[in-house]
């Protein structure tokens, strides 16, 4: 059996490290448009930052392919699947035969049709980022335009490089899909103190030479324009090949597309009416596929969305119902407005449903595996809050008090007992649990977790880290 994958990034290239950990011998070849090795598309906004480089947010080694005899094939996109001999075409003319092929073709960054819109740079690939430090470099002032998860993250990092910039957003508040409009407030304020210029219920209506031009007239000055307006799902493959494609390539539980020997995984695939825009998802399901593949069976039911942000100065984490009033739910909040902190709870028939967290806070370990597992909460709603106040919500913030079960790295499904085996059985630091679990290597934001965690295994065990 063959198995070819189509797509390099972050869902494809789990998919075949999974596949080869299952398998050892079954003949894989991955195709990726990217000439460059996959990378951590999260952690970009650090590269735009400069709290990292480039190389430091690879996935894969350059070697890890020939050592685990995987055939890769960079910088050559799929431009035809041709269901009826099995096989796919590349731009260079390249056919590569499959018996299994995986769609994980992701997303690209939508572009607005407005006049000069060539002039931006998108906010989306590594070649992007490159792109936008190189013309930083040399501009005085940048303009995002977009003010979802993206648009916040590109605003910070370029800021942070003491650039003055405007962040241009359609809706009336930042980030409105994961908050509602008071979170959304104080994060705009959290910006404004950290150098972001942001101007809320506006339309971009061109790009010019000298800035952008919004809808009412106003020209917002500056000599980079950065896009960060969302993200369409790659599927024009799969809809020329005749398969069941809406907002994006339809998949069932085994993540198989209407065509048994085709699966799509990742942002470009279409589970039960959503498609993820998440990295936890994306490697969930690439575990799903992986099983399947390899004669298992697994079943994927959907994901349980958070969102986590975490820049320089700004931490947010956001997920499940957050729009809901106190009207269809009990609500939960603390607002401290200077202070850039805002918290609150959405609960229901007594399990917690969404959850905001602005601003620097112990509390989001328990929010996140109580919203996780769905179980019913403790009656001290403040102590969830506020840790401090009361012990029951210590359970995931304190080492000693966290279950074995406890999910510690959302991305990757990571438990502190699967953490405290590695440790038993010889990592004794963050680079040893993340080699074998690959805990801390998705959003990164769990790395302070597990530092905890090994250290108090050490601690207890009276061994040096």
């Amino acid at each position: 059996m063959r198995l070819v994958v189509v797509g390099n990034g972050m869902a494809g290239s789990r998919l075949v490290s999974e596949v080869r950990a299952r398998d050892p011998h079954l003949p894989i070849t991955v195709v990726g448009a990217e000439t460059c090795q996959p990378y951590n598309r999260v952690l970009l906004s650090n590269v735009l930052a400069g709290s990292a480089r480039p190389e430091q947010v690879r996935l894969l080694d350059p070697s890890w392919y020939a050592a685990h005899r995987v055939e890769a094939v960079f910088g050559s996109a799929v431009t035809c699947l041709d269901r009826d001999t099995r096989a796919v075409v590349t731009e260079d003319g390249r056919r590569v035969p499959y018996d299994v092929l995986v769609l994980a073709t992701g997303s690209d960054a939508i572009v607005p049709p407005i006049p000069g819109v060539e002039r931006a740079i998108p906010f989306r690939t590594l070649g992007d980022c490159e792109r936008i430090l190189e013309s930083a470099g040399s501009s005085r002032r940048a303009v995002v335009i977009g003010g979802g998860l993206l648009g916040v993250e590109a605003a910070r990092g370029l800021a942070g490089r003491g650039l003055p910039v405007t962040l241009l957003h359609l809706a009336g508040h930042l980030m409105e899909r994961q908050l509602d409009v008071e979170a959304g407030e104080v994060l705009g304020e959290t910006l404004a103190g950290l150098g972001v210029d942001i101007r809320t219920g506006v339309t971009a209506q061109a790009v010019q030479a000298d800035g952008v031009l919004l809808a009412d007239g106003d020209l917002v000055e500056g000599d980079l324009v950065v896009l960060a307006c969302g993200v369409r799902p790659v599927t024009g493959l799969a809809a020329d090949a005749g398969l069941e494609v809406r907002r994006g390539i339809v998949v069932d539980d085994e993540m198989r597309t209407d065509d048994p020997s085709i699966f799509a995984i990742g942002e470009c695939a279409e589970h039960d009416g959503t498609v993820y825009g998440l990295v936890a998802p994306a490697w969930e399901q690439a575990g799903v596929a992986a099983d399947v593949i390899t004669g298992g069976k697994a079943l994927y039911r959907g994901s349980r969305m958070v969102t986590r942000l975490k820049a320089r100065s700004v931490e947010l984490a956001a997920m499940g119902e957050t729009q809901l009033t106190e009207e269809h739910a009990e609500v939960v909040r603390f607002t401290h407005r200077a202070r850039g902190t805002y918290r609150k709870l959405v609960i229901r028939d007594g399990r917690l449903v969404g959850a905001i967290v602005l601003g620097e806070s112990d509390a989001v370990g328990t929010l996140t595996q109580l919203f996780d597992r769905g179980g019913p909460l403790p009656g001290d709603r403040a102590g969830l809050l506020f840790p401090g106040l009361s012990a029951t919500a210590h359970v995931a913030d304190s080492p000693t008090l966290m279950p074995d079960a406890a999910k510690v790295c959302q991305c990757n499904n990571v438990t502190k007992g699967q953490i405290r085996a590695c440790w038993e059985a010889g990592a004794r630091d963050v680079a040893g649990i993340a080699a074998a679990t690959r805990a801390t290597t998705g959003c990164g934001t769990c790395r302070d977790a597990v530092e905890g965690i090994v250290g108090w295994l050490c601690e207890q065990e009276g061994v040096s880290a």
